[in-house]
C-alpha cells in the first residue's frame, strides 16, 4: 500500500504524510482497485485501527469502530462536507459507492478542535473521482449471490476546467442477514429465513474551473436504491443518500488564501414491507458553510482560521420533540517547522444550539530522528452531542442525555528503509458520559443512558515490505482493550486482538494477492453475557492485465468459508467470487 505524499484531513491544510502528527491511512484511486473490494466497509476492515461489525451482507447495516470508540464518534466528509444521519448518528456506509471514490484518507485521533463533534476517534474523509488528465473507464462484474456490478466514468480538460461524470449499478440477491440458528428469535427479532436483496445506482459528477486568480469548483454524489432486511416491524427500505458541495479558493497577495464551502448531504429512508404495518419516513439533511482562511507567515510557519456553520434536519412521520439543531464554530491553528522539530496547536469554541458551549483543543509535536525515523506526539479533547434518536425516538430516547466528552494521548514512530516502511503508534483515551445501550427486562425495550467513565487503550503497528520486484509483503497488528471503568467490563463489539497480512506476487502480466484478517473474541453487549467467538478468513485475489487497456480481475473470499459472526445472529458472507473486467484508455 503506498502512501500519497501530501494529505488534507489532518490539519484542515495540505502536508506531506510523513510530517503529519498523527497516525494516517491514505488509499489512491490505485490502491481502492488493487483491493478488488465491491463496497466501502469491506475495504475500510482492512485498515489499522478500524474494526467493523455488520448486519449481514450487501447493503445492511455497519457499525465503525476506530480506536475503540462509537461507531458515531468518526466524523465523515465527503469532499469536505459533513455527512450522515441526524436522526441515527451515523454513515450508511453500506450506501457509498466504492467506484466513485478516488482517494480515501483516514486520520486516527480526535480533531475536534479543527472540526467539532463527532471527531472522537478520528476522521474519514472520501474524495470523489476526478483527474487532472483525460480518461474513461468502465467494468462489468459478477458473482456468488447472483451480484453484478457495472461502473463507468468519463473525465477531461480544457485549458482552465476540469469535469467529471461517473455513474454504478450494483444489484445482488443476498443471503439469510438474520440467523436464528437454535434461538427461538434471533438479534432482529423475527424469524424470516429468506434472502435478503441489495440494488443501488450511483451518479457522481465533478467540475473545476480556474477563474482570474478565483477558483470555483462543484461537486454532487448521490446514491439511491432498495434494500431487504429482517426485523419484526418493516423489512424493506429505500434509501438515498446525496451531498452536494459548491467551494470557491480566493488568493490574496502571495501568502494568503481564503476557501468557502457550502455543502448540503441527505440521509433519506422509507421502511416499508409489511402490510399491516405503515411506512416510516426519516429524511435528515445536514446543512454546511465553513470559512478557512490560510496565511502563510514565512517558509516555516502557517497559522489557520476560519469559522463552521451546521445545520440539522429532521422530516419523519415519527414524532421527535426537537427537529433541527444548529451550530455554529470558530477555530484558530498554527503549525510551525524548525527542522527537525514540528509543532502544532489548534483550538475551536462550538456553540451549540441545544447543549451549549463546549471548547477543544489540540497539541502535537513532531520530531525527525534522522531522514528514515520521525517520532510525534499529540494530545487532543473532543466532544460528541448526542443523536436525535438516542435523545427523542419513540419508546427508546433518553431526553437527559450529556454530550460526551473525551481526551486522547497518543505517540508514534513511522519510518521508512530502502523498500520497507512501517508505522508504530500507541494511544490512552478517556471519555467521560459515553451514550450506551442497555436492555430493560422490566420493560422489555432498549434504552440509551451515560456510562461515567470508559477507557480505550492500544498499540497500532502497520508495515509493507517490497522484498524484490516480484514479492510484497504488508502486515498489521492492532491491540485494543476498551473497558467501562465503573464496571470493569469490556465495551461490546471490540476484539482486543486484530491481525491482518497479505502477500503479493507479479508474474509478468499476473498479480496474485494471499490476504488475510484474524480477530480475537468479544462481547456483543455492554453486559458481556453474549460471547462472539474470534476467528480467521483469507481471500485470494488474481488480476491479469491482458492489454494497456483491458484487465480480468478475480477475488475469492473467504476462501476457508468460515462462519462467524461480527455481531449477534447476523452471519458474515460465506466463500463468495466475484469475476470482473476493466477496461482504461
Amino acid at each position: 500500500m503506498v502512501l500519497p505524499e501530501i494529505l488534507i484531513t489532518a490539519n484542515r491544510t495540505s502536508r506531506a504524510v510523513d510530517q503529519t502528527i498523527a497516525a494516517v491511512t491514505v488509499l489512491d484511486r490505485p490502491a481502492i482497485e488493487r483491493s478488488q473490494a465491491i463496497d466501502l466497509p469491506s475495504l475500510l476492515k482492512t485498515l489499522p485501527g478500524i474494526q467493523i461489525s455488520r448486519n449481514g451482507g450487501s447493503g445492511q447495516n455497519n457499525s465503525i469502530f476506530m480506536r475503540g470508540q462509537e461507531s458515531d464518534h468518526v466524523l465523515v466528509l465527503i469532499d469536505g462536507v459533513k455527512v450522515g444521519s441526524a436522526t441515527a448518528g451515523l454513515t450508511a456506509w453500506q450506501f457509498l459507492p466504492l467506484s466513485q471514490i478516488e482517494r480515501i484518507e483516514v486520520i486516527r485521533g480526535p480533531r475536534a478542535s479543527l472540526y467539532g463533534s463527532e471527531a472522537v476517534g478520528g476522521v474519514i474523509q472520501l474524495f470523489t473521482r476526478r483527474t487532472g488528465e483525460k480518461n474513461q473507464t468502465f467494468s462489468v462484474g459478477i458473482g456468488s449471490e447472483q451480484t453484478a456490478q457495472l461502473t463507468a466514468n468519463y473525465a477531461n480538460l480544457t485549458e482552465r476546467t476540469q469535469y467529471q461524470i461517473g455513474l454504478e449499478h450494483t444489484q445482488t440477491a443476498g443471503y439469510n442477514a438474520c440467523s436464528t440458528r437454535n434461538q427461538g428469535i434471533g438479534g432482529c427479532f423475527t424469524i424470516e429465513p429468506d434472502n435478503d436483496a441489495h440494488r443501488q445506482h450511483a451518479l457522481s459528477a465533478q467540475v473545476k474551473h480556474e477563474f482570474d486568480p478565483l477558483t470555483v469548483s462543484a461537486q454532487v454524489l448521490r446514491s439511491q436504491g432498495r434494500t431487504d432486511y429482517d426485523s419484526s416491524f418493516n423489512n424493506q427500505v429505500d434509501f438515498v443518500q446525496q451531498v452536494i458541495g459548491i467551494s470557491a479558493e480566493i488568493p490574496f497577495h502571495d501568502h494568503q488564501i481564503s476557501r468557502l464551502q457550502l455543502g448540503e448531504s441527505r440521509d433519506e429512508a422509507e421502511n416499508f414491507g409489511r402490510a399491516e404495518l405503515p411506512k416510516n419516513q426519516y429524511d435528515t439533511r445536514l446543512y454546511t458553510f465553513s470559512w478557512q482562511h490560510d496565511w502563510t507567515l514565512s517558509a516555516a510557519q502557517l497559522a489557520t482560521f476560519g469559522y463552521d456553520f451546521h445545520r440539522a434536519t429532521i422530516d419523519s412521520d415519527s414524532p421527535y420533540a426537537m427537529t433541527r439543531r444548529d451550530n455554529h464554530g470558530v477555530f484558530a491553528q498554527y503549525q510551525v517547522d524548525f527542522q527537525p522539530l514540528h509543532f502544532q496547536i489548534s483550538g475551536r469554541f462550538d456553540d451549540n444550539e441545544q447543549f451549549g458551549d463546549y471548547w477543544t483543543g489540540h497539541l502535537g509535536l513532531g520530531y525527525e530522528w534522522s531522514p528514515m525515523i520521525r517520532g510525534f506526539a499529540s494530545w487532543g479533547r473532543a466532544f460528541k452531542a448526542p443523536s436525535f434518536n438516542e435523545l427523542y425516538f419513540p419508546h427508546f430516547g433518553n431526553p437527559h442525555l450529556e454530550p460526551e466528552q473525551a481526551q486522547s494521548w497518543e505517540v508514534g514512530l513511522r519510518g521508512h528503509y530502502a523498500a520497507f516502511a512501517w508505522e508504530l503508534s500507541g494511544f490512552y483515551t478517556e471519555t467521560t458520559q459515553l451514550i450506551a445501550t442497555y436492555f430493560d427486562a422490566n420493560t422489555g425495550a432498549f434504552f440509551p443512558k451515560n456510562i461515567a467513565e470508559t477507557t480505550a487503550k492500544g498499540i497500532e503497528f502497520a508495515a509493507t515490505w517490497a522484498l524484490s520486484p516480484r514479492w510484497s509483503l504488508e502486515g498489521q497488528i492492532d491491540v485494543l482493550r476498551a473497558e467501562d471503568q465503573q464496571t470493569g467490563l469490556d465495551l461490546p463489539r471490540r476484539a482486543d486482538y486484530t491481525g491482518r497480512f497479505g502477500v503479493t506476487g507479479h508474474f509478468d502480466r499476473w498479480q496474485i494477492t494471499t490476504q488475510g484478517i484474524a480477530q480475537s473474541a468479544r462481547h456483543d453487549d455492554v453486559l458481556n453475557q453474549v460471547h462472539l467467538p474470534g476467528y480467521l478468513t483469507l481471500d485470494l485475489l488474481t488480476e491479469y492485465r491482458w492489454s494497456s487497456e483491458w484487465t480480468f480481475k478475480g477475488r475469492l473470499s473467504n476462501l476457508l468459508d468460515k462462519d462467524y459472526e461480527e455481531a449477534r445472529y447476523f452471519p458474515a458472507q460465506g466463500r463468495a467470487i466475484f469475476l470482473s473486467v476493466h477496461y482504461r484508455q
